[in-house]
């Protein structure tokens, strides 16, 4: 049993735009979001285009939801195939961001994603009322102000927070949880994917431990989770009791911490050289966004999703490597190993690299057969202060100008898909 009289309780909110692209450019075409039937696809042009976004109803009544593919939606005169206008996007919310700066100030407010915000509403209840009182205010601003439907959870912790808008408040609106309701609504959520945080991969193995509810999760034996998934084992089991003590604005799940990159590539790649050109250009993305925080790691993962013509399928392997590192070259030496070992000469359609096991970047451990190392560590930080003044697209590597590179594409996007 946990005692919950030691826990914060705090009055968080978790606020979300309800399918925010959809929404968004519902209105700017006079709709309203709620009752349209809007797709946002990254292209009108493939019919294998994903699709980023459906408004609620194409969502109940055709089962069209993020994810889905252009082809996939039905040829109905009521449904409207729309681009993404990211730029536009990222101004509306950038202003829903200042409607909770009313209300509470800065230091109080957590962008999670550009469709969802937490804020810390502890200090400003005697001025505004309580945290539903509040909630209401904030989701009446925003209708009133962009006609935009929100949803917010009420939580005593970011967790708490968000479990409560992912499954209860969609549905009312606004909900709030106590630890109170941990045992008989949080409990009884099953399958265990339903339960944020918890992926198909992890639902698998838990399931092959014989726990399918989020219940049978906390009363397990914490020893024999921690002994399966390690320090992740013991945050999914405080995390069944509603447990988080991570400040506002720190990630929810410590230790889950990782720079990655994943990219569904615009046709099916047969040439392995072409293959490997994209392998590189996304070893530069994953050690930026990696130095951008100072961090390094020292385990390299890389996956290939083989195209459907080829029945799917694919491999995910991951390698640590002694040193921790965030230059370039060092992660692509990596991939390409295990790109090698378990590469089996299909057609590929998809390719995610990330960089895990993170520590912070502020030592290197020298080498007397690499009297380079130093060196190319200071000339990343060099080549992002370049691109971060210039551009993306002002310092490029040769093989993005190659038939097969996507980086000088991607430079001229915002998001990765069309301003």
């Amino acid at each position: 049993m946990v005692d919950y009289s030691t826990l914060p309780h705090n009055k968080i909110l978790c606020i979300d735009i309800k399918s925010f692209y959809a929404s968004c450019s519902a209105v700017m075409r006079g709709l309203d979001p709620l009752d349209c039937y809007i797709a946002i696809v990254g292209d009108k042009q493939r019919q294998g285009s994903v699709v980023l976004a459906a408004s609620p109803r194409l969502k109940e009544e055709f089962g069209i939801k993020t994810g889905s593919r252009l082809f996939e939606i039905p040829k109905d005169p009521r449904i409207q195939i729309v681009e993404p206008k990211m730029a536009t996007y990222l101004r509306i919310s950038t202003e829903i961001t200042r409607v909770f700066n009313r209300y509470v100030p800065k230091e109080a407010i957590h962008v999670y994603s550009i469709d969802e915000s937490f804020i810390k509403v502890d200090e400003v209840l005697h001025l505004w009322g309580d945290a539903r009182t509040i909630a209401e205010k904030i989701r009446n601003d925003i209708e009133r102000e962009f006609q935009l439907p929100c949803t917010i959870g009420i939580g005593p912790n970011m967790l708490m927070a968000k479990l409560c808008l992912d499954l209860e408040a969609k549905k009312k609106w606004i909900a709030e949880w106590t630890y109170e309701d941990v045992q008989t609504k949080l409990w009884k959520v099953s399958p265990l994917r339903d339960m944020w945080g918890i992926g198909r991969r992890v639902e698998k193995s838990l399931n092959g431990m014989g726990i399918f509810t989020v219940g049978q999760l906390a009363c397990y034996d914490l020893a024999l989770l921690e002994r399966k998934f390690g320090i992740m084992g013991n945050q999914l089991y405080h995390h069944a009791w509603g447990v988080d003590l991570s400040d506002l604005g720190a990630p929810i799940i410590e230790g889950q911490i990782s720079f990655g990159k994943s990219q569904i590539l615009l046709r099916d790649y047969k040439v392995v050289e072409e293959m490997k050109h994209v392998i590189l250009e996304m070893c530069e993305e994953v050690a930026y966004r990696a130095r951008t925080h100072h961090k390094a790691g020292r385990t390299i993962s890389l996956g290939i999703s083989y195209s459907q013509d080829e029945c799917g399928g694919g491999f995910h392997r991951s390698r640590t490597i002694p040193q921790p590192t965030n230059v370039t070259m060092d992660l692509y030496r990596v991939c390409l190993q295990i790109f090698h070992e378990h590469y089996n000469g299909k057609t590929v359609r998809k390719i995610s690299i990330s960089l895990g096991n993170i520590v912070d970047d502020c030592e290197l451990q020298l080498d007397l057969f690499d009297t380079g190392a130093s060196k190319r560590r200071e000339l990343g930080y060099v080549v992002d202060s370049v691109r971060r003044r210039f551009g993306p697209g002002s310092l490029l590597r040769a093989v993005s100008c190659a038939s097969g590179g996507t980086a000088k594409h991607r430079a001229t996007l915002v998001g990765g898909h069309k301003m």
